[in-house]
């Protein structure tokens, strides 16, 4: 009995130890913190099922979401594995057979309830992605706000969404056009808008009958859990089956979605060289796809430009969501005659915010963290063979030494406009400064990269101003005049050309893109007649 007391009083301390050890890592989490309240606001626990498709689960491997700001674990989701992807393909394909009866405008009225539950969640889903992608709180603010407006958007493209009437050339014969749904859309979004692609897709794909079935990037698990949790009780609300779905997972899952029949539609969000491989999947299997890929967007400063208003596009267009967003100014091509000035006026605005450099959530900071030590690696990479080529820091280059992901906003002159680092996107706050002696050249410039999404000049001249939105001008999907490159509103479509992709979401018409469109001919003649004026008979 002794002998038995003195083995249990040497475990004691053994267990006392690994209790602690326990409500240490517990106590990690930033969901147990008292300031990070707004998660469990949102319905997240220490521990969350990535899966939804009326229900939720999760048997796949458990990841750990950080913070990027401290390097601190936020919580816990289980993916899913390929067999859970299948069935959640089976379970919304099911629901499209209910969900495709529904008539367009009730449709849109169950959208319109998910803007209103995004609006009741809009602050603490804000800032859950602010927290989880690293961009400020105004920006986090700013996306759900993006997913608002689509709703809004949508409600009333579905009362309005339509086809053509065409002239017949035969006599009382009408020709029409009807818009139908695909069926189901899979989406795969980035880490650097987590919410709002999601909800550009989700709000078109709904309203024109479609189900969808999403992916969201593997670095941001609890956006997307927040998000369909937020969806998913509409649907509770409204007794509706899954025509939302989620299946959060690696590579393999990805892979999956894109290679299934059942899938009509995949919206994918990423590199260049994945959605080639995406497109050329999908095609295989003639499917559609939507693709959202890379840019290397160009500003261009003209001889006429407003200088001061061009600087303040630059600040935002370079440093917003710390240089990680598709459309951020990655060149800035200056007119020789500005060039100098402009340079030594963009040095001293990045100067001050030097001090703005902090925390995502803080409520002072203008530049965060960007996403991972990945991003960090690529910095430090792309600044150093930048200064192999000839290029002169001019301003920042460095790491940030402190917890989490931080880098310098950086400046580098010098590089000749086809250098091989200027022609390639670096997902970070660096910005190639480049010297031109006319528009046409600066145009140039702009075509010659591989991407094709967006760009911008900054002129007063009129004729300059309508060359550049010409077939002479850049070959952009979005081609803007006297503002940013970035922060596109969701009334036009959103989208690029050549590696970009040519895909188109958002507003305008790209709601074509989620639905077959079928040429009907109506015959209200009572007689058979065929076209071209062709006889066919034999009496």
């Amino acid at each position: 009995m002794i002998a038995h007391l003195r083995h249990l009083t040497r475990r004691l301390p053994l267990r006392q130890a690994k209790l602690q050890q326990q409500q240490l890592r517990c106590a990690s989490f930033l969901i147990d913190q008292p300031e990070y309240s707004f998660l469990k606001d949102l319905g997240l626990e220490r521990d969350n099922p990535g899966v939804f498709a009326g229900q939720w689960q999760g048997r796949g491997q458990s990841i750990t979401s950080y913070d990027p700001g401290t390097g601190q674990a936020i919580a816990n989701v289980r993916q899913g594995n390929v067999q859970e992807l299948h069935n959640a393909v089976g379970w919304t394909v099911e629901a499209y057979k209910q969900w495709r009866q529904v008539p367009a405008p009730v449709r849109g009225e169950i959208v319109r309830q998910i803007g209103d539950e995004l609006r009741k969640y809009k602050e603490p889903l804000g800032k859950l992605v602010s927290l989880e992608v690293g961009k400020i709180y105004s920006e986090g603010q700013g996306e759900v706000q993006e997913f608002i407006d689509i709703c809004d958007y949508a409600v009333g493209l579905s009362r309005i969404y339509a086809g053509q009437l065409i002239n017949s050339e035969r006599a009382q014969h009408t020709i029409l056009e009807a818009w139908r749904p695909l069926g189901l859309v899979g989406v795969i979004s980035a880490y650097n808008f987590p919410n709002a692609v999601f909800g550009w897709n989700a709000a078109i794909a709904l309203t024109t009958g479609n189900t969808v079935l999403w992916k969201g990037a593997p670095s941001t698990p609890l956006v997307s859990v927040a998000t369909t949790k937020i969806v998913a009780e509409v649907l509770r609300r409204n007794n509706l089956p899954p025509v939302v779905g989620l299946c959060q997972g690696g590579t393999d899952v990805g892979a999956a979605l894109v290679a299934d029949k059942r899938v009509n539609l995949v919206s994918f969000t990423g590199s260049c060289q994945t959605g080639r491989d995406v497109g050329v999947e999908v095609q295989r299997r003639f499917g559609k796809v939507i693709l959202e890929l890379g840019g290397n967007n160009a500003l261009i400063i003209d001889e006429s430009a407003n200088v001061k208003m061009a600087l303040d596009a630059a600040l935002f267009g370079c440093i917003g969501t710390s240089g990680q967003r598709c459309t951020t100014t990655r060149r800035i091509i200056v007119h020789e005659k500005l060039h100098d000035n402009f340079v030594e006026a963009l040095t001293a605005k990045y100067a001050q915010l030097l001090p703005r450099i902090g925390h995502q959530l803080e409520v002072d900071t203008l530049v965060g963290p960007v996403h991972s030590k990945q991003n960090v690696d690529s910095f430090k990479a792309t600044i150093e063979e930048a200064q192999l080529l000839g290029g002169k820091v001019a301003f920042g280059g460095r790491v940030v030494q402190r917890p989490g992901h931080y880098v310098e906003p950086t400046i580098i002159t010098g590089l000749p406009h086809d250098a091989s680092v200027v022609h390639r996107e670096t997902f970070a706050p660096i910005v190639y400064v480049l010297k031109t002696r006319s528009v046409d050249e600066a145009i140039a410039w702009n075509n010659e990269v591989e991407q094709g999404l967006s760009s911008a000049i900054f002129t007063e001249n009129m004729q300059q101003a309508f060359k550049w939105i010409g077939a002479q001008g850049s070959d952009c999907g979005i081609v803007n005049i006297n503002t940013t490159t970035n922060g596109a509103e969701i009334g036009g479509a959103f989208g690029g050309e050549k590696a970009t992709g040519g895909g188109r979401e958002s507003g305008s018409d790209a709601w074509k893109q989620y639905c077959k469109r079928a040429t009907v001919t109506v015959n209200h003649s009572g007689e058979l007649a065929c076209a071209q004026g062709v006889v066919f008979n034999v009496e």
